[in-house]
């Protein structure tokens, strides 16, 4: 009887300092679990005499009762209380003010691409997509650009690895190449309908440098326009009307002879220093000029190429770096910054 009494005493004392469903559960394995203290008693009374069993096992059941009726009263309890804390620690104070997230911005280079193509498209020009995993007949061949040009060199060019597989077409070379210039878009372009056609080709590009001025990969945009007696006066009229929305109407344009496999006449386009006005500083080298595109009137052996008649249609292409213009228009001194993911910087467009 006096131990019973005492075990009814030493779990009222535990009882008492529960305050946490978890300690609530260890006390209740304690007592009732399948080698809890009750659970053992119950157990040991075969071991004790026949007439005081009828006494005791009355009396242990009574305190198992007892135990389990205040364990389901303090597992209500502490549940609640704890419900309640929960609640407290997740409320929102809704007299507090609102805190400012700032929106997002839409990239510089992204932004400058789609005035790009606004411009271009409100002139007429269609948009030309093709895989950015070209063919070397797309990339180079097609183009005017033999086997011994300096643009194959593995410092220009990323090459993959072709499969080990006969081409399904035999004038296209097995050799993979990430495209370097969206010029093939041209190819893939000129194939898939007859002239007149004028389209741009936005997309990515890949060469081999990495610097201040360079990386592995860019984006340009390049633009066709095919068909009878197209000029290179043409070529000048749309390239002007360009420059001027992009940089403003006041913005001097000029057009330096140069050299590209796939165009001939080939063409630089410059536009006047929009840092100095013209007067020469560090960015212009002292000239007052700024390159920011190639332009020149399709090569024969382009349309050659493509199974277009040279006697019949001229056209003219252009491409441009989406990043240069980018980087004259935001005043940007280093191509770096736009792949970094600095808010600090991005955050200023």
């Amino acid at each position: 009887m006096e131990d019973l009494k005492r075990l009814k005493d030493e779990f009222d004392l535990e009882a008492g300092k529960i305050d946490t469903l978890r300690s609530l559960n260890d006390l209740r394995v304690k007592y009732l679990g399948k080698k809890g203290i009750i659970t053992e008693l119950l157990k040991g009374l075969s071991k004790i005499p026949r007439e005081q069993r009828p006494d005791r096992g009355r009396q242990l059941n009574e305190i198992k009762k007892y135990i389990e009726k205040e364990i389901k009263r303090l597992h209500e309890k502490v549940s609640a209380e704890e419900t309640k804390k929960k609640i407290q620690s997740e409320a929102i104070d809704i007299t507090l003010p609102g805190r400012f997230i700032p929106p997002g911005k839409v990239h510089p280079v992204n932004r400058v691409l789609s005035e790009i193509v606004d411009i271009f498209v409100s002139m007429g020009f269609a948009v030309e997509e093709g895989p950015e995993v070209e063919h070397d007949y797309y990339n180079f061949e097609a183009l005017n650009i033999p086997k011994d040009h300096p643009a194959r060199e593995m410092q220009d060019t990323f090459y993959v690895k072709a499969p080990n597989k006969p081409s399904s077409s035999s004038h296209i070379d097995s050799d993979i190449v990430l495209r370097t210039h969206t010029s093939p878009v041209q190819i893939r372009g000129m194939k898939k309908r007859k002239p007149p056609l004028k389209f741009i080709a936005p997309g990515k590009v890949y060469r081999c440098d990495a610097d201040v001025s360079h990386t592995p990969m860019f984006h340009q945009v390049e633009g066709l326009m095919v068909g009878e007696d197209i000029t290179f006066s043409d070529l000048k009229g749309v390239l002007e009307v360009f420059i001027h929305r992009m940089f403003g109407p006041s913005t001097p344009v000029r057009f330096r002879p140069s050299y590209f496999p796939f165009t001939e006449p080939s063409a630089e386009v410059d536009i006047g220093c929009i840092l100095c006005g013209g007067e020469g500083c560090r960015v212009c080298k002292g000239t007052g000029w700024l390159e920011v595109l190639g332009a020149g009137m399709v090569h024969p052996k382009v349309f050659e190429a493509v199974g277009y008649d040279t006697e019949r249609y001229t056209g003219f292409a252009f491409g441009m770096g989406v990043e240069r213009l980018t980087m004259l228009k935001y005043r940007i001194d280093d191509i770096r910054l736009f792949y970094e993911n600095d808010v600090r910087f991005l955050s200023q467009f």
